[in-house]
């Protein structure tokens, strides 16, 4: 990032980053490493790819620290729970920044390839519901804050590397099908 990239990106989400309760998140272990540290990797690199796509930045980078904010494991409540918690993390994001909807929507939208492979194979988390239509991200910040996780997640999460790799694949032939137009 340039100097003036970082700077911005430090005024855009300094107020999260010194939260009480987002500072909770470095306590959670999340993909091998700190749920902080694994939402600021997101919130760089969709703070990023918005100035590629022109896409807000603002909404990019504060959907991105805070698409994971929820407290606890995914394990301990069922509003955690891998294909629910986007929707804790929104409602969370909502109480204590007052995100605009456009960062809520990116927040609960953020594992839409994850609700696409479990329509494909249910018998992947069959406990777990989600629909499409509710989760499919509706704005270019949403698919970027999607993809974000992702590609970050690949990186933590090397021991997984193959599963997220047919992820990807996934995803970019959902996007390429579903954009056609």
């Amino acid at each position: 990032m340039t100097k003036n990239n970082k700077e911005e990106f430090e005024l855009l989400v300094s107020d999260i980053l010194d939260n009480e309760h987002f500072l909770e998140t470095k306590k959670d272990l999340h993909h091998g490493t700190s749920k902080y540290e694994h939402s600021l990797r997101v919130a760089k690199l969709s703070y990023k790819l918005s100035k590629i796509f022109k896409a807000d930045s603002l909404v990019c980078a504060r959907a991105g620290l805070l698409h994971d904010f929820f407290f606890g494991t995914r394990k301990e409540k069922p509003e955690n729970s891998y294909l629910r918690h986007p929707v804790t993390a929104a409602r969370n994001a909502q109480k204590y920044f007052n995100v605009t909807d456009n960062e809520a929507e990116a927040i609960k939208t953020h594992m839409f390839h994850q609700v696409v492979i479990k329509k494909l194979l249910p018998f992947i988390n069959p406990h777990e519901k989600a629909s499409i239509r509710e989760f499919k991200p509706k704005s270019k910040e949403g698919w970027i804050i999607c993809a974000s996780d992702l590609l970050v997640s690949i990186m933590e999460c090397e021991r997984f590397q193959f599963t997220y790799v047919a992820n990807v694949t996934l995803l970019l032939i959902f996007n390429i099908i579903l954009f056609k137009n």
